[in-house]
C-alpha cells in the first residue's frame, strides 16, 4: 500500500514538472531596437520578461568591414534583476567611431535565474547621417550619396569615378572588387560635423576597411571634387587588392598611385620637384616608405616625388610588373625583396635609376625663369581670391595634399 502511494505521488510530480519548467523558461523579448544618434552613439535597447528573474543580458554585434577573421564584440547593459527588465547599452563613438553609412549586425542573449536562455534573431542597423535628405546614384560597384546639387552634379562625380577606375585597371591592372559607398557633403564644415574629433583642415576621409569615402564637395568645387574623389577611390581599390594579414605598402607607392591616377601632375607640385632636383634636395625613396613629414614643404615634395616614382615605374616597366609588385607586397615580402624580384633592383637601386631620368630635363631648362613654389602659391591665392573662392580652395587644397592623415602601417 505504501509502495503504491509513493508511485502515485511520483507520477503526480512528473506531471507537474513540465508545466513548472515551461512557465520559467518563457523568456520574451519585447523590444530590441537601436537608436542612431549620429555621429556620437548607437543605443541598443532591450525590453524582456520571463517567469523568473532575468539576471543577464548582453548584445552581440559585428561591423561590416574587411577583416582577417570575423570579429564579434559584446556590450553588457546595467539593470536590476527582475521578471521584466528594460535597459540599454550605448556604443560611445568617442572610443571607437564608425564612418557614415557603416553597417552593424547585432543580436541579444538574455538569461534568467533558472538558467534559461533566449537568443534573438540577428538584425541590421545602418549608422546613417540623418541630418540631411540624401539622394543616391548607383553604377556598378559604386553608390554615391549627396544632398546638395542637382542630378548632373552627381552624374559628373560618378563619371569621374568610373573613368578613374578604368584608368587604374588599364595602367595598373587593379580593379574594384567590393562595393564602395561615397558620401558627398556640401562643404568641408558639414563633413567635419559628421566626425567625432575632426581636424580643422579635414576635407575628406577614405575609410579603406569599410569601403566608404566621406568628402566635402560644394557644387561650385566640382572640378576639384572629381580629382579628389579619384584619389581616394584609388586608395580603396589598392587597399582591397593587397588586403591580407601580411601586407605592407610603402607610403610613396600608396600615394603615388592615387596621384598618378588623377592625371598629369599639377604644375604646383612639379615646381617643388624641379626645385628639389636643381638644388639636390630630393628626399630618399627609402625615407618615403614611411609616413610623410608634417612640414608642408617636405610633404608637398613627398607627394610630388611619389607621383614621379610611380610614373617612372609604369612608363619604363609596364603595368604587369606593377601588379606583380603589389601582389608580392600583399604576400608579406619586404620592400627590397619585392622590388628586386620584380624589377631587379631594390629601393636604393630604384632611387638612383629614377634620379637619372630627372637630370636631363633640368639641364635643358637652366636658362629658363623659375618661380619658387612659395611665389606660385601667392599668385594662385590672389587669382583664387578674385574668383571669390579662395578660402575654400585653400582649405581643401591643404587637406588634399598634406593635411590628410597618412595611411597607417
Amino acid at each position: 500500500m505504501i509502495k503504491r502511494i509513493l508511485l502515485v505521488t511520483l507520477a503526480l510530480l512528473l506531471l507537474l514538472i513540465p508545466s513548472f519548467v515551461s512557465a520559467e523558461s518563457d523568456i520574451s523579448v519585447l523590444d530590441s531596437s537601436v537608436a542612431v544618434h549620429f555621429p556620437g552613439e548607437l543605443v541598443f535597447n532591450l525590453e524582456a520578461e520571463s517567469g523568473a528573474d532575468i539576471v543577464k543580458a548582453r548584445v552581440h554585434y559585428q561591423v561590416d568591414k574587411m577583416n582577417y577573421a570575423q570579429v564579434t564584440s559584446e556590450g553588457w547593459p546595467d539593470f536590476t534583476p527582475a521578471s521584466k527588465v528594460k535597459t540599454s547599452w550605448i556604443w560611445d563613438m568617442r572610443k571607437a567611431s564608425l564612418p557614415p553609412g557603416a553597417v552593424v549586425r547585432y543580436w541579444w542573449t538574455v538569461e534568467d535565474v533558472a538558467g534559461n536562455e533566449v537568443e534573438t534573431s540577428p538584425a541590421t542597423v545602418y549608422f546613417d547621417d540623418g541630418r540631411y535628405e540624401w539622394q543616391s546614384l548607383t553604377a556598378s560597384n559604386l553608390t554615391l550619396f549627396w544632398y546638395e546639387g542637382d542630378g548632373s552634379f552627381a552624374q559628373e562625380l560618378m563619371h569621374a569615378c568610373e573613368v578613374g577606375l578604368d584608368r587604374l585597371n588599364e595602367e595598373v591592372g587593379a580593379y574594384l572588387d567590393n562595393q564602395v559607398r561615397i558620401y558627398v557633403y556640401a562643404s568641408s564644415s558639414d563633413l567635419r560635423g559628421a566626425m567625432i574629433f575632426p581636424r580643422e583642415w579635414t576635407g575628406g576621409v577614405a575609410f579603406t576597411e569599410f569601403g566608404i569615402i566621406a568628402i566635402g564637395i560644394a557644387p561650385s568645387q566640382l572640378d576639384w571634387g572629381k580629382g579628389a574623389l579619384v584619389h581616394e577611390l584609388t586608395h580603396l581599390v589598392v587597399h582591397q587588392l593587397i588586403f591580407s594579414p601580411y601586407a605592407q605598402l610603402p607610403t610613396w607607392l600608396d600615394e603615388g598611385l592615387a596621384m598618378y591616377n588623377e592625371g598629369e601632375l599639377d604644375p604646383y607640385f612639379q615646381a617643388w620637384l624641379d626645385n628639389a632636383v636643381a638644388e639636390d634636395k630630393l628626399i630618399s625613396v627609402r625615407s618615403l616608405c614611411s609616413s610623410f613629414s608634417a612640414e608642408p614643404e617636405k610633404a608637398y615634395l613627398s607627394y610630388a616625388q611619389s607621383y614621379s616614382l610611380v610614373e617612372y615605374l609604369l612608363d619604363n616597366h609596364g603595368r604587369g610588373k606593377m601588379l606583380n609588385l603589389l601582389t608580392l607586397l600583399k604576400q608579406g615580402n619586404s620592400y627590397d625583396e619585392a622590388l628586386t624580384q620584380v624589377y631587379g633592383f631594390d629601393i636604393d637601386g630604384l632611387d638612383s635609376r629614377w634620379q637619372e631620368t630627372l637630370a636631363a630635363p633640368v639641364a635643358q631648362t637652366q636658362g629658363a625663369v623659375w618661380l619658387h613654389p612659395a611665389l606660385i602659391t601667392v599668385l594662385a591665392a590672389l587669382a583664387t581670391s578674385l574668383a571669390l573662392a579662395g578660402a575654400l580652395a585653400l582649405e581643401e587644397w591643404t587637406w588634399r595634399r598634406w593635411g590628410r592623415k597618412p595611411v597607417k602601417r
